[in-house]
């Protein structure tokens, strides 16, 4: 499976831009793994639980993530990026 269309939410947008540049060009590493499979084990993806049951979420580092949906079984939204308070 991969990822042909990554669509972004305006609150990843803004969360996106006040990240430090070693941490974007971090994201677009993975990001390019994601879009070839998005359940590399490197990525660490994984669906949330609770109230984010719809949400999965993959590990950009040990501190940050990005939450996202899968839309159809080729197009993702990501919602999310930032740490651990995501999840909040």
């Amino acid at each position: 499976m991969s990822v042909e269309t990554i669509k972004v939410s305006r609150k990843f947008e803004r969360a996106y831009r006040k990240l430090s540049s070693d941490i974007k060009a971090i994201a677009e590493k993975k990001e390019n793994i994601f879009r070839n499979n998005p359940f590399d084990p490197g990525l660490d993806t994984h669906k949330l639980h609770s109230k984010d049951r719809d949400i999965w979420s993959f590990s950009i580092n040990r501190s940050y993530r990005i939450k996202f949906i899968f839309l159809d079984s080729t197009s993702v939204l990501f919602l999310d990026i930032g740490t651990h308070d995501i999840y909040k």
